[in-house]
């Protein structure tokens, strides 16, 4: 990991949770984090919308924060079903997700799109996690690194900051399935980003926060965390429960 990069290991719920048993979860997370006396890691639960607020609520004063899973570019309007970037805020909500490869192939979102997203992000005061990552058949075609460049183009805007922008490297073909790029595959795209953050950003961009995301669990957590310019994970199904999600949030402390 970068020297002086603080990590970060955010778990996306996505469309998983019920009241009564996440409040159970993110209590005894929440618990976990209060005996560490100095972690070295921030910790951060993106659930469904329903829960944002009980879990806000149950995580309050802890070192556990809590984000949403997505937002619309407007501050407001007539745009049924969506939630904007500032009533995220009004929620208790510091960070929110953009661009999650599951909104760009189920939802057809654009990196133009994903990038009004993050502004509107920034706009609110929160910091946005900009999710890029190339698909099997992209990574099959060797074209990997010219697909995570682009998108980092178009989906970043000005005005990126270590303080207001993480970005999260997930191969859409290891998410869900199972197969994990291996470490050196891992070095290699984080490297290739940081360079592209350090040219467009300059100094921020070397403090930028990196994840990576794409079936992180507590088997292989240690060695993805150790690699270069990895600075934390973008966790889902392993996220759920504290006992799965610990041993990655343990990896960072």
């Amino acid at each position: 990991m970068v020297a002086k990069v603080r990590p970060l290991i955010a778990g996306n719920w996505k469309m998983n949770g019920l009241k009564s048993a996440a409040l159970r979860e993110v209590k005894k997370l929440a618990t976990r984090m209060s005996k560490e006396k100095k972690p070295g890691c921030d910790v951060l639960i993106c659930p469904p919308a329903p829960l944002l607020a009980p879990l806000r609520a149950a995580v309050k004063g802890s070192r556990v924060a809590i984000g949403g899973q997505d937002c619309h570019a407007a501050a407001s309007g007539a745009h049924t079903g969506n939630i904007s970037a500032e009533m995220l805020k009004d929620a208790g909500c510091g960070y929110v997700i953009v661009g999650h490869s599951e909104r760009r192939a189920d939802h057809g979102e654009s990196s133009k799109e994903v990038r009004a997203k993050a502004e509107a992000v920034h706009r609110a005061g929160l910091r946005a996690i900009i999710c890029i990552g190339e698909t099997g058949a992209e990574r099959n075609k060797g074209q990997t690194l010219a697909v995570i460049g682009k998108q980092l183009t178009d989906s970043l805007p000005k005005g990126c900051t270590a303080k207001n922008t993480v970005v999260a490297y997930e191969p859409v073909w290891a998410i869900g399935t199972g197969l994990t790029p291996t470490a050196g595959d891992v070095a290699a795209v984080h490297a290739s980003i940081r360079g592209r953050l350090k040219r467009r950003f300059k100094d921020e961009g070397v403090k930028m926060r990196l994840l990576y995301g794409g079936s992180v669990k507590g088997s292989n957590a240690d060695e993805l965390m150790a690699v270069e310019n990895v600075n934390g994970a973008l966790v889902g199904g392993a996220s759920l429960t504290a006992a799965d999600f610990w041993p990655i949030v343990k990896a960072c402390l």
